[in-house]
């Protein structure tokens, strides 16, 4: 197989680090941010209730589309300049979405927002593959995740927050605004890490050879899955917990943002903890704790939630396993996303864009399996993450295997 070594020279700064944090929360803010608005959206569009859901579907089969394709596009361009190129897109189609009056504009203008916007998914873990492997690899990624991972949690939060001081349109102004922000300093302080030499010039025939190499290489698809298991948890609690904690739990929207920003920190919290003891423990072993770990808060999560000892008078239980459930997320999700990255430098762009088009495709699946279980019982949250954190313990089995079988020389 072939490999790729590090750049030697390029070491990032706090502030480089910290600004592919905030590029790389562009797709989760966008998709996240204007779900408060979804009520108001349809009433303007004019299309009536639920229509708002399709306007999601298109930024879905988007981010899906152009992380898939904008890979290794990555890795034949570089780093630096199709960043900006799609940063332009997105920034563009943005103020577009921001002045429409037409609801079938407004889902094309989401596809081509997520088009280039897919970008900013993919490279910033290519970069991290570009610059270093193995415990510093793990390092990176926990120090972007500290950035990342507070985005998606909050990211309704901050949406309701423009809400009310204007309209939708106001949200997406503010994208566009912050997009054109980040663009600019992209421009001005981010290194490019693919030299010329690295890069392969690629028809479409062997991208497609690429894909399928990545797809029957079972450390890669087993590592990638476990990846985009942990997402489904994630998910699965985001998408539930409006229900479950101000409709079933009775607490207020205060109450209910305070709850999101101490499960966030925990979550950051642990990401951070997991940096530190790449330096003391393999990696792929502080994952394999963090999942167990997950695997038995999860069960307890289920049992408790599905029992009479929580409720509105007594809700602290239930907030505390979900709290625990979410740290642990902390240990796995950016040490699988390293594994799968790691013998893969020589297509670092088409790895991180399967990678990413994994995690969308089986962590919003989520969706679907939280809207089939009943919405008034306390169980269904906790059935949902219990779910996804299954498919972790599943794919960690099948990475294991696939260690022995095809790579047993390798100290991971």
């Amino acid at each position: 197989m072939l490999t790729s070594s590090p750049h030697p020279a390029i070491r990032f700064s706090t502030g480089q680090i910290i600004l592919l944090g905030l590029v790389s929360t562009i797709g989760p803010i966008s998709t996240d941010m204007y779900l408060p608005a979804f009520p108001q959206l349809e009433r303007d569009l004019g299309q009536g209730p639920g229509s708002a859901q399709l306007t999601l579907a298109a930024w879905f089969i988007g981010l899906a589309i152009g992380q898939f394709c904008l890979g290794p596009l990555s890795d034949r361009f570089g780093r630096h300049k199709p960043m900006v190129v799609g940063l332009a897109i997105y920034v563009l189609a943005t103020i577009a979405l921001a002045t429409t009056t037409s609801y079938w504009s407004f889902c094309l203008l989401r596809l081509v927002a997520a088009l280039g916007g897919a970008i900013t998914s993919v490279i910033p873990r290519a970069i991290v593959r570009d610059v270093a492997t193995g415990h510093e690899a793990v390092r990176l990624m926990s120090q972007l995740t500290l950035v990342f991972g507070v985005g998606p949690i909050l990211a309704p939060s901050l949406g309701s927050v423009f809400l009310a001081f204007g309209s939708w349109r106001l949200i997406f102004w503010a994208g566009a605004v912050a997009a054109a922000l980040l663009a600019g300093l992209w421009l001005m302080v981010m290194p490019e890490t693919l030299p010329e030499e690295k890069r392969y010039a690629l028809p479409p025939i062997e991208i497609l050879r690429r894909y399928i190499s990545l797809v029957r290489e079972p450390v890669f698809m087993s590592s990638a899955t476990l990846s985009s298991f942990s997402t489904f948890v994630m998910f699965a609690y985001l998408s539930n917990a409006p229900l479950l904690f101000e409709h079933l739990l009775g607490f207020t929207p205060r109450a209910f943002a305070i709850f999101f920003g101490i499960n966030a920190g925990g979550f950051i919290l642990a990401t951070q903890i997991n940096g530190r003891l790449s330096h003391r423990f393999k990696f792929t072993s502080v994952m394999q704790a963090g999942l167990l770990a997950c695997l038995v808060s999860g069960l307890i999560l289920l049992a408790v939630s599905a029992s009479h000892i929580v409720g509105q008078n007594d809700p602290w239980p239930l907030c505390a396993l979900i709290i625990t459930t979410t740290f642990t997320l902390g240990f796995i999700g950016p040490n699988a996303n390293v594994l799968a990255l790691t013998h893969h430098g020589h297509q670092a762009g088409a790895a991180s864009a399967l990678l990413g088009t994994m995690a969308f495709a089986i962590g919003g699946s989520s969706g679907i399996l939280m809207a089939l279980l009943p919405p008034t019982k306390l169980s269904s949250t906790a059935f949902g993450m219990l779910a996804g954190i299954l498919g972790m313990v599943l794919c960690n089995f099948w990475r294991r295997a696939a260690e022995k079988r095809e790579m047993p020389h390798r100290d991971m």
